[in-house]
């Protein structure tokens, strides 16, 4: 089972992982887009944990929304927002939560990119975020439903998020400046894909290595 400090420890392994990659997600953004995405992906995601870090909150929802609202306010970027967004949706879905098993991680993640497609309004296929997460919340959903064990499901879900990624090499971008390119834009992996696999990979991670 999984609870605040937790929540907190997933939060932090994200914000680490966003770091190290900064500058390789600055390096993809700028072939379509404007090179930011790695500063904004830092730096929302390190003030997202550090606005939830030393509170004493045992209700995973409200430490959700609370981190949702500190990186929205940090990084009012388009993906910030979205990324934002989907912290505060996750915390809505979870509100009076303390705890949260297979299902309700599941849960967290599926509530996460519903709240990021109903902003972004980006659907599967389309070479964004999306093809990154929608195959690891698949994936969270078929191992709950099918009775696999916590650390397995989520290491299962990384990758899948990796191939949905992985996939978005052949797509036609339709969102954003790489929509711009037209056909070009199949050339590049997507940044924003690539950004779901470290999210996903970092919980994975972290949550493989806690007892």
């Amino acid at each position: 089972m999984l609870d605040c400090k937790n929540i907190k420890g997933m939060l932090k392994a994200v914000s680490d992982v966003m770091i190290v990659n900064k500058n390789k997600l600055i390096e993809m953004d700028s072939i379509f887009g404007d090179g930011d995405l790695g500063l904004t992906m830092s730096d929302g995601f390190e003030a997202a944990y550090s606005a939830i870090s030393g509170s004493e909150e045992t209700d995973l929802g409200k430490l959700l929304y609370f981190a949702g609202k500190a990186m929205a306010s940090k990084v009012p970027s388009t993906m910030g927002t979205l990324m934002a967004t989907g912290l505060m949706s996750s915390g809505k879905a979870l509100k009076g939560q303390v705890e949260l098993d297979i299902e309700g991680l599941s849960l967290l993640l599926d509530s996460y990119i519903t709240g990021v497609m109903k902003l972004g309004k980006a659907k599967r296929g389309e070479k964004t975020f999306v093809d990154g997460f929608i195959p690891a919340v698949d994936s969270m959903k078929e191992s709950a439903n099918s009775g696999l064990e916590l650390k397995e499901a989520i290491k299962k879900a990384s990758d899948a998020s990796k191939e949905g990624y992985l996939q978005t090499k052949d797509m036609l971008a339709v969102h954003g400046r790489a929509a711009i390119r037209g056909e070009q834009s199949r050339m590049e992996y997507d940044p924003g894909a690539y950004v779901a696999t470290l999210i996903v990979g970092a919980i994975a991670d972290y949550i493989n290595n806690v007892d």
